[in-house]
């Protein structure tokens, strides 16, 4: 019975926090994005011709109706129509999520998987010379631009000026062979940009459980670093280890994306965001930013359950 109650909390959190999340990006939309009225009319429209076309978009329509609306659209997927494509914007979102889910994850598991092994080993010779040279890396890569790291891969790997094995542009994806040759700069360029991050973040939460009474009691009785550093210190570090990967879920989906399609030319959510800014496509930025808002709340949710199995002590509290 406590487990539902406990699920079941977590759950309304969950949907107070869409609403709200849904309804301050809504906000914003509506008085900072783009008016496509202007757009559809003439020069020196009257006040009739501007009043019609307003009517057509909905924009004459109280918030609250077009909030509902908004939530309608995002509950049933039905989310419109591109205003630069014509193309229903669920078929937008079906054709280019699963492609930018397949550019990002193998880049952000490495990325965490290696930060762990680097904090690990960092933690474990706190102030020695393996703990410099790695912490001393992770600041140096922490202060390079994401843009720089692209470019500089890209020049490097991708062009006639370096080694040329791995193509500029495009994702011509057909088997596994072409996905490892199309995915795997852009993943080297993930992995870069998050370890510094990931390592001294991890590092952090290492140190501390690493100077706990049970682990120097462990230590003085004989137990090996393997014992020590992932039964117990890793084991009881998973709580901030899980809410770091979870956050960070619909920001590398969307942001790191962002980036990587625009200057690969990967037709994935990153790149249709990108051109939707561009061009004022309204209802894509809508569809984009609700269900990113909605992405990020489903993360929320799953690390609060996520907790519960770490650490079961946390449904009690």
């Amino acid at each position: 019975m406590k487990e539902i109650s406990f699920i079941t909390r977590r759950l309304l959190y969950g949907i107070v926090l869409v609403v709200g999340v849904t309804f301050i990006s809504f906000l914003l939309m509506v008085y900072f994005g783009p008016d496509k009225t202007f757009e559809l009319i003439g020069k020196n429209p009257t006040s009739q011709q501007i009043a019609e076309v307003r009517q057509s978009l909905g924009y004459d329509r109280p918030f609250l109706l077009r909030y509902v609306d908004y939530l309608f659209e995002l509950g049933t997927l039905d989310l419109g129509l591109s205003d630069t494509s014509g193309e229903p914007v669920e078929s937008v979102l079906a054709r280019s999520l699963p492609i930018s889910i397949a550019l990002v994850v193998p880049g952000f598991i490495l990325g965490n998987l290696l930060g762990l092994g680097f904090a690990l080993f960092a933690a474990w010779n706190r102030g020695r010379w393996p703990d410099k040279l790695i912490m001393g890396a992770s600041v140096m890569g922490m202060s390079i631009s994401f843009l720089v790291i692209i470019i500089v891969l890209q020049v490097f790997l991708c062009t006639p000026y370096g080694l040329n094995i791995f193509p500029v542009r495009g994702w011509q994806v057909h088997d596994f062979s072409s996905y490892l040759h199309y995915v795997s700069v852009p993943t080297l360029a993930l992995v870069l940009v998050t370890l510094g991050y990931n390592t001294r973040f991890y590092r952090a939460v290492m140190v501390e459980e690493i100077a706990r009474d049970h682990i120097r009691t462990l230590r003085a009785f004989g137990a090996s670093s393997f014992e020590i550093l992932f039964r117990h210190v890793l084991k009881n570090s998973l709580i901030p280890v899980l809410t770091r990967v979870m956050f960070s879920v619909p920001f590398v989906l969307i942001s790191g994306s962002l980036l990587l399609e625009s200057f690969f030319g990967i037709p994935g959510i990153g790149l249709v965001t990108f051109n939707a800014i561009t061009s004022g496509d309204q209802p894509i930025l809508k569809a984009v930013v609700g269900l990113t808002g909605v992405l990020f709340v489903m993360a929320l949710t799953l690390n609060d359950l996520l907790y519960g199995v770490v650490d079961p002590r946390v449904e009690s509290s």
